[in-house]
């Protein structure tokens, strides 16, 4: 993969251009969070205004993965409200699309994209249509050296290859001791709530796309937080230091960042509205 290490960005920094890569979507702003430069797979914030539609049959050529932050997006019979998720693999046919409200979309595509009339092919066994993870149970357990006071809801695990999409939701004035690692890429939006970690203090809006074996954290949240993440590569599994480290919670500010998003890594956007 070729995407660059970003560690953190606040989203709300990043500026909104109009269309989107492949000009699936005429008349919708975004915000491009990261892009792999060889495949042209993105993850990206997405505004639709009010009343956007797409009324023919189309599909796109791309994996399409989303959770709505705000607003509600229909996609043929679907509705999708806040914190709906969805997985629509390439050649998923889509009646029609439409933003009823003003509608801010998180969203992950394996390519470009682009829109293409008609019908075509699907892989139906990699196909997630819905998830409200306001339902739902929270799981936990997840590992032993996980520190207590967290809970997972799966929105996806693909059979295929094992990556994992997934929503984490932590309680308030928890933090953790051990670094840890992943043999697989981590991506990361925080929903709501606050992050704490080495690199600095994370609010609603933050973004990470962190590489495959980076050693990372411990983290901590005064406030609680909830947080999507992805992996790509497989499913996760982590690796974590024999050791305790000290946490502090007055980090200073000193993010990863590419040579093009510099610029957005000075605090700006914290305590703005993350839409």
């Amino acid at each position: 993969m070729s995407r660059p290490f970003i560690e953190y960005v606040q989203s709300q920094a990043i500026p909104w251009q109009l269309g989107l890569p492949g000009g699936s979507h005429a008349g919708v702003q975004s915000r491009l969070l990261s892009l792999d430069k060889e495949s042209t797979a993105s993850s990206m914030v997405i505004k639709y205004p009010a009343g956007w539609s797409d009324p023919n049959q189309h599909y796109l050529d791309v994996d399409d993965e989303f959770l709505v932050l705000s607003g509600e997006l229909e996609i043929g019979d679907t509705s999708y409200q806040k914190y709906c998720f969805g997985h629509l693999p390439a050649g998923y046919q889509r009646s029609s699309a439409r933003a009823v409200t003003e509608t801010v979309v998180l969203t992950f595509r394996s390519g470009e994209g682009t829109r293409q009339e008609g019908s075509s092919a699907m892989d139906e066994s990699r196909l997630v249509k819905k998830v409200d993870a306001l339902a739902g149970q929270w799981g936990g357990n997840f590992h032993p050296t996980f520190p207590p006071g967290a809970g997972r809801k799966y929105m996806r695990q693909d059979k295929h290859d094992g990556e994992e999409t997934w929503i984490l939701g932590t309680m308030p004035l928890r933090s953790g001791r051990r670094p840890e690692k992943h043999p697989v890429v981590e991506e990361m939006y925080l929903l709501a709530g606050s992050l704490v970690g080495p690199r600095g203090v994370m609010h609603a809006g933050a973004y990470f796309w962190r590489p495959e074996e980076e050693w990372h954290g411990p983290f901590g949240s005064l406030t609680g937080n909830l947080m999507l993440f992805r992996t790509k590569g497989g499913p996760l599994s982590t690796v974590y230091t024999d050791h305790e480290v000290d946490f502090s919670w007055k980090p200073a500010n000193d993010p990863i960042l590419p040579p093009d998003m510099v610029q957005y890594g000075s605090g700006h956007g914290e305590g703005q509205s993350c839409f």
